[in-house]
């Protein structure tokens, strides 16, 4: 009687617990709407801040935000899938792999205000890059590269093993078998993660708070040696370090709902992405 009722209370507090994350995340998103919302226009996205931040738009912001997850991208989805295809392919099940793959887990757990710590010592200080959006860029791109090692091994370890004996079994090698089978099946789940990682690292502002994020810009960045805005630390400075807090306000709510739209798009495209792949399959 009871491995019968067992299941079902399992399954009972996982749809309330789910359904709890689900409510708290809909009342989140309704405050920010209703209350962002009435600042949203083309001007409010089109334009730069003005009136020392109390009026004007976040174009800057937007600009800083797309270019500094980009230069994320570059800086680590090559390397990171580079990798996991060896830790997963080629490399050997030792001692020395699973030392590595404990390591880059426990990279992913560290907190990223420590990232910002280290990008400030090496990109700004150590290279002598000084705070920029490269070097913002790169800080980031080392956040997200245990993430992108994660999920892309993960991805890989989904394909059958019968897939690569196949392709071995009519004479392709090991490096063919992995180009032109593993690859091209593993690749929504390897473009998944990574859009998810990047849609992350947008939202950060713990690692580019020491590393070239400024107060205030009044034209989107254009160089990857100069200081740039990002909606994140825009939003943290107009709800907590403003002035004119009370005045501002609407203008935190806007901000926070353009930084939710915009990784909304990133994640959204994850999925679409995934749907363009397995419907040609």
């Amino acid at each position: 009687m009871m491995k019968k009722i067992s299941p079902v209370i399992g399954w009972v507090i996982l749809l309330l617990s789910t359904g709890l994350v689900c409510f708290f995340l809909a009342v989140i998103l309704w405050d920010l709407f209703t209350k962002g919302a009435p600042s949203l226009s083309w001007q409010f996205i089109s334009t730069s801040p003005t009136n020392g931040m109390t009026k004007g738009g976040v174009l800057p912001a937007i600009t800083g935000t797309v270019l500094l997850t980009l230069i994320t991208a570059i800086a680590s989805a090559p390397f990171g899938i580079c990798c996991a295809i060896y830790l997963n392919e080629y490399a050997a099940d030792n001692w020395l792999t699973r030392i590595i793959r404990a390591s880059i887990r426990n990279l992913a757990g560290v907190p990223s205000i420590i990232y910002g710590l280290f990008g400030l010592a090496l990109f700004v200080q150590g290279l002598q890059m000084g705070t920029s959006l490269l070097a913002a860029g790169l800080t980031l791109g080392l956040l997200s590269l245990p993430y992108i090692i994660i999920t892309t091994e993960e991805a890989l370890r989904r394909i059958p093993n019968r897939m690569r004996e196949a392709a071995l079994a009519v004479g392709a090698t090991q490096f063919e078998s992995v180009k032109d089978v593993v690859l091209p099946l593993a690749l929504p789940g390897i473009l998944t993660g990574l859009v998810l990682t990047l849609s992350r690292a947008a939202g950060e502002t713990a690692p580019i708070l020491f590393t070239g994020v400024a107060f205030y810009i009044n034209k989107p960045a254009g160089y990857l040696n100069q200081e740039f805005m990002a909606l994140p630390y825009h939003l943290y400075m107009l709800s907590t370090q403003h002035q004119a807090i009370e005045q501002v306000r609407p203008l935190a709510y806007g901000t926070a709902l353009v930084l939710i739209l915009v990784v909304f798009l990133f994640n959204l495209s994850a999925f679409y992405i995934r749907y363009q792949h397995s419907k040609h399959e």
